[in-house]
């Protein structure tokens, strides 16, 4: 069953839903994509982060309407649609070199989350993730480098509880009265991107679309581990959109994990192509980082 917790955030949601549709500008711009939602299964889905021929997951593919959010008076926020776009400027020279990301990134993200989300301490949890679009030759080269082509939300509430136990800022004994886990997506590659992120807005998804997963991490010659993360089942309630013609000097940044019901939480994901996209551009090249933030 889909975490208890969901039952809590089902009226936020419903309220919410009116205010998610007038968010969409009359007039803003849309392209139509197909993005993978997960069809009812017997079995528990499982998907893997590099061998996708062992994944055990019944896709249920779809054509949506995607709003360009770039053409919205009122632009998403993390307060609304738990989405947001920031001009963030960073000192990385090469954000495909594992050191200079290592050295330099983390302080970068963690000032920014602690700046957007008023915290009173935030993490950065695990190193940078490359992806490349499936023209790259690295797409799928490197460690969980393919772009992600199932609609996913990356924890459920137990594995957020879990990871923001672990990640917590050592020292600090004081009870955490609220949690966040937030992805903070950056191109690397010129604009437009062919393979851009689709996301839900927060507000149009509701307890019964959420179906737990296994999310293993499949590395040659490495012990696996897993995690329960969400895959996602067909609404047509849910509201899709995504920002064209991303820069490296702005980072998409969206909520995966709230601890707090009153909040908006649980962003669904998938890249989708782009059909607005000319076909000669490079492809997308994009790095996440993952940050906790807590309240005390």
């Amino acid at each position: 069953m889909v975490d208890s917790q969901f039952a809590a955030r089902a009226k936020v949601a419903t309220d919410r839903d009116a205010k998610a549709a007038a968010d969409s500008a009359e007039g803003a711009r849309f392209v139509e994509g197909t993005v993978n939602y997960t069809a009812a299964m017997s079995v528990r889905p499982r998907y893997h982060a590099n061998d996708s021929s062992r994944d055990v997951l019944t896709l249920d593919p779809r054509t949506v309407r995607i709003e360009d959010a770039r053409g919205r008076a009122s632009p998403p926020s993390l307060a609304s649609e738990g989405i947001l776009l920031v001009r963030h400027r960073s000192i990385v020279s090469d954000f495909r070199s594992a050191q200079e990301v290592a050295a330099a990134h983390p302080p970068e993200i963690e000032r920014l989350i602690l700046e957007l989300s008023g915290a009173d301490a935030v993490v950065v949890t695990g190193t940078g993730v490359l992806r490349f679009g499936e023209r790259s030759a690295d797409s799928g080269r490197l460690n969980n480098s393919r772009p992600a082509r199932f609609i996913h939300i990356d924890c459920s509430d137990a594995t957020a509880a879990a990871f923001a136990e672990r990640s917590r800022p050592k020292g600090n004994t004081r009870p955490v009265r609220r949690f966040a886990h937030y992805n903070i997506w950056r191109t690397f590659s010129p604009p437009p991107q062919d393979v851009p992120l689709a996301m839900c807005d927060a507000r149009t998804v509701e307890p019964k679309d959420l179906v737990p997963a296994d999310a293993v991490f499949d590395v040659a010659g490495q012990p696996e581990w897993s995690f329960e993360g969400l895959v996602v089942r067909y609404n047509p309630g849910h509201r899709w959109l995504y920002f064209s013609g991303m820069t490296r000097d702005e980072a998409l940044v969206f909520k995966t994990n709230d601890s707090s019901a009153d909040e908006p939480s649980q962003v669904p994901h998938s890249a989708f192509d782009d059909p607005t996209c000319p076909p000669e551009v490079p492809p997308r090249s994009s790095i996440e980082m993952r940050a906790a933030a807590y309240w005390y």
